[in-house]
């Protein structure tokens, strides 16, 4: 009888990496935690040390092999999914940041980002690159790292400078500068990709002052790129799967053919729908990205994003409303309905459809008798709602009817919510055995690049479902629930301009 085989994922996000140890069915056998601060200098910027980065790497990965009982000579290889679009500039002879990283989350590049708007460009880079001129993607944070430290001016200028998203320098790290590399959906939340060619676009790096010479090479998904150092990592084991984060959870849940869809309910919600072969450009403003490059060519994503769901929750708790995210289940249950209530969660703003960012959080139809029940009750449905109107864009521009979503994170949990969800959207809800999906994702990536999985047919088979809701509420109804929702949202926009 062959030994049992053994893949190591780690998930790089950005307040904890995760270190996974899946068998070759699938199973979780070994894991490990370790959390990641940010900084934040100033209003609105964040950033993070690079070296807490890979230490949470190494801290996690020990605490997998020791839970599993695992030693790291018996790992096949090993997978990683980055946060997306953080930033990291370096030197090349010795490895060190010229600066701490800058977070997705940093909008220190918003002036930037309006000067190139004025360039008139905007049109041109969401149709090279599938997205919109925001702080959010990289392309702008290595402007201005290029612009603003003076130690990567002088290293630019000495050509000792190499910059890429994290996972770029935490596998230049890992392989004791070995590889240099970055994968094609990391490369497509940068804003400097041509997902049509799938090669930095050399126009909008000649617009950004940008040279090409100090990107990493973008490479396929599933593919082994090198090995980690003995020096650093203790054994020299394939580096063989490489993606970020929301495109590693929709290959976890192995939504492979076109119309596809999952959700993942964390601080926010992130909605990928797999397009397949094709980008397909969005009139709702959402996002065209790359789900992920095998052998042959590219498979494509819709990309829509909820910024505040579980964040809402949080602050739910702050304000003392509730004692912990589980008490939410038993308060919207103690009522039959909201009584006509609607919280609109624009804490931040409301991204797609409505792409606003003066629109404000907003409690609606509030009367004598609304108690913290109908508030809790009224801010699960909300998310719910907000997940309908991604999945109805997603519906229109792609031309897909979508039969089923899959869903993960850690609000999947609430089973009310769950309920609710099948309900407004009218089609069942899917929960999967393994909710790590993006680590078994990023794992079924390195598997398939070392034999240990054959073919995107096996690892379908593979998929369990642990639980389905099923929508229960009448069609009528339905339809006056998403009406009113709408009414709603209308006196949440534009609130903080007035």
């Amino acid at each position: 009888m062959s030994e049992k085989r053994y893949i190591l994922a780690i998930d790089q996000g950005t307040t904890r990496t995760k270190s996974i140890i899946f068998d070759e069915n699938g199973n979780i056998v070994g894991q490990g935690y370790s959390k990641v601060e940010s900084i934040y200098p100033r209003p609105g910027w964040v950033e993070q040390r690079p070296k807490d980065l890979l230490q949470s790497i190494l801290d996690s990965t020990k605490q997998a092999l020791k839970t599993g009982g695992i030693d790291l000579s018996r790992i096949e290889a090993i997978g990683m999914a980055n946060q997306g679009e953080t930033v990291i500039v370096w030197d090349s002879e010795t490895g060190e940041p010229v600066y701490n990283a800058i977070s997705w989350q940093c909008r220190r590049t918003a002036p930037l980002c309006e000067e190139l708007k004025r360039l008139r460009i905007e049109d041109k880079i969401r149709e090279k690159t599938g997205l919109i001129i925001d702080p959010y993607f990289s392309a702008t944070k290595i402007k201005w790292i290029l612009d603003n430290v003076e130690e990567a001016k002088r290293k630019l200028k000495q050509g000792k400078l190499l910059c890429g998203t994290s996972d770029a320098w935490l596998l230049w790290k890992l392989s004791g500068g070995e590889v240099f590399v970055t994968d094609y959906t990391t490369a497509s939340r940068t804003m400097l990709l041509n997902i049509h060619k799938l090669s930095w676009d050399r126009e909008i790096l000649e617009v950004l002052e940008i040279p090409r010479e100090i990107l990493p090479d973008p490479q396929p998904n599933s593919k082994v790129v090198g090995h980690t150092s003995r020096k650093i990592f203790g054994e020299e084991i394939p580096i063989s799967g490489l993606i970020v984060d929301q495109q590693g959870a929709l290959f976890g849940q192995a939504c492979f053919d076109s119309g596809m869809v999952k959700c993942t309910y964390g601080t926010g919600c992130f909605i990928l729908m797999n397009t397949g072969e094709k980008p397909v450009l969005s009139k709702h403003g959402l996002l065209t990205t790359v789900a992920w490059k095998l052998d042959g060519n590219a498979n494509y994503a819709l990309d829509g994003g909820i910024f505040i769901a579980g964040a809402a929750i949080e602050w739910l708790k702050r304000i003392g409303l509730i004692r912990d995210a589980a008490e939410t289940e038993r308060l919207a249950r103690s009522i039959k309905d909201t009584g006509d209530l609607f919280f609109i969660p624009a804490f931040a703003g409301l991204a797609a459809p409505y792409w606003d960012p003066y629109a404000r959080g907003t409690i609606v139809g509030i009367t004598g008798g609304t108690g913290r029940e109908h508030i809790v009750r009224a801010l699960l449905e909300a998310i719910a709602f907000r997940v309908h109107d991604i999945i109805n864009c997603m519906e229109i521009d792609s031309g897909y009817k979508i039969k089923t979503l899959r869903v993960d994170g850690g609000m999947v949990a609430n089973k009310f919510l769950m309920e609710f969800q099948a309900d407004i959207l009218g089609i069942p809800i899917e929960v999967p055995k393994v909710s790590e999906t993006t680590s078994l994702g990023v794992a079924y990536l390195a598997g398939l690049a070392t034999h240990v999985w054959r073919d995107l047919r096996e690892i379908a088979d593979n998929w369990e479902v642990k639980e389905v809701y099923k929508p229960k509420l009448s069609e009528e109804r339905r339809k006056i629930l998403l009406e009113r929702w709408k009414e709603a949202v209308k006196r949440s926009l534009k609130w903080s301009k007035m």
